[in-house]
């Protein structure tokens, strides 16, 4: 077992694309469907595996591109360490006070240490400044709970 990091930080109207951030329909529309809605189906299943935007279920990091992949670790302390980086590195940013707090962010890195030693995936958002959005997300892989039979993105 081992973990990999994402980051994506961005606008925050591009986050709520929701379209592309989950997976394509196991089934295309039915033969005489509305032109658009099968457009709109064909744009989603090219573009959800290759969109760099947060996948709406955790897992799902695990079929993006390989260069999205921060970082690789085999220790879950060594994969909470680096949200704990990634945290103080945008804190400053962070849209509420309360998501500031040290206290809590380190509660947070402690938590995620402890979920990621179970194997289960860690992800965290957070308002930024301007109206943007921070997702950090450590996916456990080999395998994941929730899409075991995903391959590993560095392997």
């Amino acid at each position: 077992m081992h973990h990999h990091g994402y980051l994506w930080a961005g606008p925050k109207e591009r986050f709520d694309n929701e379209a592309l951030r989950r997976p394509p329909h196991p089934e295309p529309p039915p033969a005489g469907s509305r032109p658009e809605l099968i457009q709109r189906y064909r744009e989603v299943a090219t573009e959800f595996p290759t969109v760099d935007l947060p996948p709406l279920e955790t897992a799902y990091w695990l079929i993006k591109p390989r260069s999205l992949v921060r970082g690789t670790w085999v220790e879950a302390k060594e994969a909470a360490s680096w949200l704990d980086e990634r945290l103080a590195e945008y804190a400053a940013r962070f849209a509420s006070e309360r998501d500031r707090d040290t206290t809590r962010l380190a509660g947070l890195v402690d938590t995620a240490a402890e979920q990621l030693c179970t194997g289960a995936d860690v992800s965290y958002g957070f308002y930024l400044e301007r109206p943007s959005y921070l997702s950090l997300t450590v996916v456990t892989c080999s395998p994941n709970r929730a899409l075991p039979g995903a391959a590993c993105p560095v392997a």
